[in-house]
């Protein structure tokens, strides 16, 4: 027989539902995780990026794990098509990580979502969370006005002190509780995505790790009407390609448009004029899947949207259910991961001083809302001003808001955010820069050796692991002990720097026109010398006895 009191009811097992639940699982409350499809992730079957700083900033079981990803990231090759007929285009790739660093130090993974949420979700069963899927909650129980548990569609009625719902973007159930309004359709993106099987040989040798965004004007009609849609995204996995393109539901001036028919005539202009996927992936790819997807890209550009509530009496709302996609990237997950950190402290804090009132939660609005990287998560408007440029039809203007969100000029806008986040995690431990190191090795040998938690490859390496890759174990724990040693000063520093982190936009914005020519052609001189470098380095590191990249022992054993 089903249990029917819980603390905690999660509704949700997408990227931030078993994050929370896992995090109360923890504190020893008892918490049941609702997912309404048949296995987690059953709703979310295409991929994405996920940004570095969502697992360098996120939860630390993430930071010191061993998710299943599919492949890193190190940087943007952008595609100005200013004539789609004769192939001319220019090229914006200014946003990667240079050699030796690259690919080992990345800008994102890109991953699957199935199988990281059914990771994610495994996470919280293991805490102690209870997963139940095939559940979907049609309604809420109240007790004096407060939601006090859940009724699902097959009649049940389980109750709970705290609701933390994170249902996903649509949030009907947000809205059938009065808590937010239903999203107006320009502020909503569809994606078409085309899913490709690839050898991986030929993944690496075309794409390496970058990915490949297509930008164009409205008449050539190879990419949705620019600062309405995502352009073309082309994100390289492990042995396959995912091919992106995503227009908002609405025009803010038009009718409603016959998404089906445009993004097919997009995408058939683009496989057969595009050279480069013409010549070079055509040839090579196999059409697996084709799927729809949806995501809120423009909500926190609604200024209404964005300050109504997410939370009420009884309940708070985690991720996209609260509008907290990321403007830029069209990516939701660091957000989430985010907002269920916060969800579930608040919540354990309302258990322990047993106030579920809306006056108590809204400290979970304040929280998500003071996030420095939600904060600019959900304000960034470089993707939606590329409308201007189209209005305008200025080349000049087109390739600025390019450079700006998805080339080094990004550097302007996202630096407060990230110093922001970064200076009290260094001055609360400066031992996390060890982890953010080994997070980023770790995660490159993973990927190498297809290592991963629940389905872990025992990675080929020898019994006496090289000089080199020795050499390298041997630094990583020097550098533990170098920050220990300088522990007290790094606190301290990062403590006194942090009242000025407000300014790194503006010092960026202020430097990098003379800095960035400059920084692009040293690393054009030095680029052969790097690159040998970083062949001995990845080779060291792929040889390494795994044990000295792992993360934190305790979190180990609980895997």
């Amino acid at each position: 027989m089903n249990q029917s009191n819980y603390d905690v009811i999660v509704i949700g097992a997408g990227f931030g539902g078993p994050v929370a639940a896992r995090l109360c699982a923890q504190a020893g409350l008892s918490v049941l995780l609702l997912e309404r499809g048949a296995e987690v992730g059953d709703k979310i079957i295409s991929g994405l990026t996920i940004p570095f700083y969502g697992f360098v900033f996120g939860p630390d079981f993430i930071r010191e794990g061993n998710p299943p990803i599919e492949r890193p990231v190190d940087g943007i090759i952008n595609y100005i098509l200013t004539d789609i007929e004769n192939g001319r285009m220019e090229i914006e790739d200014t946003l990667r990580v240079p050699a030796p660093f690259s690919p080992v130090v990345a800008f994102g993974y890109n991953a699957y979502c199935k199988p990281f949420c059914q990771w994610l979700a495994q996470k919280a069963v293991d805490a102690g969370a209870r997963l139940r899927t095939s559940v979907v909650v049609s309604d809420f129980l109240y007790e004096n006005g407060r939601i006090a548990g859940v009724i699902t569609d097959g009649g049940e009625r389980i109750s709970a002190k705290i609701v933390l719902n994170a249902e996903g973007s649509q949030g009907l159930l947000a809205v059938k509780a009065g808590v937010r309004e239903k999203y107006p359709p320009d502020t909503i993106s569809l994606a078409d995505v085309y899913d490709y099987e690839m050898d991986k040989a030929d993944v690496d040798r075309i794409f390496g790790h970058s990915l490949r965004f297509c930008w164009g004007w409205d008449e050539q009609k190879i990419a949705p009407p620019l600062g309405r849609g995502n352009g073309l995204m082309v994100w390289p996995y492990r042995g396959s390609l995912h091919f992106m393109q995503d227009q908002c539901i609405r025009k803010d001036d038009g009718p409603v448009y016959n998404l089906k028919k445009a993004l097919a005539t997009y995408h058939k202009n683009v496989t057969e004029k595009l050279p480069w996927w013409r010549d070079e992936v055509a040839p090579k790819v196999k059409l697996r899947a084709r799927m729809w997807d949806g995501f809120e890209i423009f909500v926190g550009l609604n200024e209404k949207l964005r300050d109504m509530p997410n939370y009420t009496d009884g309940m708070l709302l985690i991720g996209d259910v609260a509008g907290l996609e990321n403007t830029e990237l069209c990516d939701g997950v660091p957000t989430a991961w985010f907002s269920g950190e916060i969800a579930a402290r608040v919540a354990i804090e309302a258990i322990q001083k047993k106030d579920f009132s809306a006056s108590f939660l809204k400290k979970y609005s304040d929280q998500v809302r003071a996030h420095p990287i939600i904060h600019w998560s959900v304000r960034a408007r470089n993707r939606y001003n590329l409308r201007f440029a189209q209005e305008k039809h200025e080349l000049a203007e087109l390739k600025r808001c390019i450079h700006e969100g998805w080339g080094l000029g990004a550097f302007g806008h996202t630096s407060s955010a990230l110093v922001k986040t970064a200076l009290p995690m260094i001055q609360e431990d400066p031992a996390v820069i060890g982890q953010w190191v080994r997070l980023f090795l770790r995660y490159y040998y993973n990927w190498h050796h297809e290592r991963f938690d629940y389905n872990c490859k025992k990675p080929l390496v020898p019994k006496r692991p090289p000089t080199p890759s020795r050499v390298l174990a041997l630094s990583l724990k020097a550098m533990d002990l170098g920050l220990k040693a300088a522990s007290p000063f790094l606190s301290r520093t990062a403590g006194t720097l942090l009242p000025k982190a407000q300014n790194a936009d503006r010092f960026m914005q202020k430097v990098l026109p003379t800095a960035e020519p400059i920084y692009l052609a040293a690393l054009k001189a030095t680029d052969p010398l790097a690159r040998r470098l970083g062949e001995a380095f990845l080779k060291a590191l792929v040889n390494m006895d795994p044990t000295a990249l792992d993360g934190d022992s305790t979190e180990r054993s609980r895997q």
